[in-house]
């Protein structure tokens, strides 16, 4: 049977059209999902399109990165910064928000994170100045007493690349201690993917970095 769902012209309103382009601008959807998402919405309460659409205005223009970890908040400091309980000399340093988000998943860890928003990456145009590391190194500076910094960064080549850059940044300071995450995360994999026991443990058994 012919398969109409790629043919764009075969749309029969420029209005689908336009919501097909802008949904398949979405990480992993490509047109054939676009469209089917696109006629779900028709089929679906006004009402309730309404809300779901009001709710991704409201997202995204009342969310953004809290000023000391660059986690997402509608604060200008996130709740896990606010929280006095936290181990304000104990700072996870993660790739992404969703890492952050894996590790909080557990349960047990009771330090504070930093959030880089990426890992260098010389193939992608991504270097050191495009990530939060000068914030990080504000924020070490400023801590009082001894002090560690988790590399909780993925098991590739640029998550290694990432740390070995940090540690050289961080190796001025003293009385701060680098560990990473213990391997038992496997190479290659990203950190939000490992499942919960393997992140506890790669965690609780985390090692002094060694460049």
């Amino acid at each position: 049977m012919r398969d109409y769902l790629y043919t764009v012209h075969q749309l029969p309103s420029r209005l689908i059209e336009a919501a097909v382009d802008q949904i398949a601008t979405l990480p992993g959807i490509g047109r054939r999902t676009a469209l089917r998402l696109a006629l779900s919405l028709l089929r679906r309460d006004p009402e309730r399109v309404h809300l779901l659409a009001e709710s991704l205005i409201a997202m995204r223009d009342g969310v953004k990165p809290c000023s000391v970890c660059h986690n997402l908040t509608e604060e200008d400091v996130c709740s896990i910064c606010l929280t006095d309980s936290r181990n304000k000399n104990l700072i996870c340093v993660v790739e992404d928000i969703r890492d952050l988000l894996a590790i909080e998943n557990i349960g047990n860890y009771r330090g504070s994170f930093h959030v880089l928003g990426g890992v260098i990456s010389p193939m992608d145009g991504i270097g050191p100045s495009d990530l939060f590391i000068s914030t990080l190194i504000d924020r070490i500076s400023t801590l009082d007493g001894e002090a560690e910094i988790i590399f909780a960064l993925p098991a590739t080549m640029e998550g290694d690349t990432t740390a070995f850059y940090l540690f050289k940044k961080l190796a001025e300071f003293t009385g701060v201690k680098i560990t990473s995450l213990a391997r038992g995360v496997a190479v290659g994999e990203a950190l939000q993917h490992a499942d919960e026991a393997t992140l506890s443990r790669s965690l609780d058994n985390r090692t002094i970095y060694q460049a």
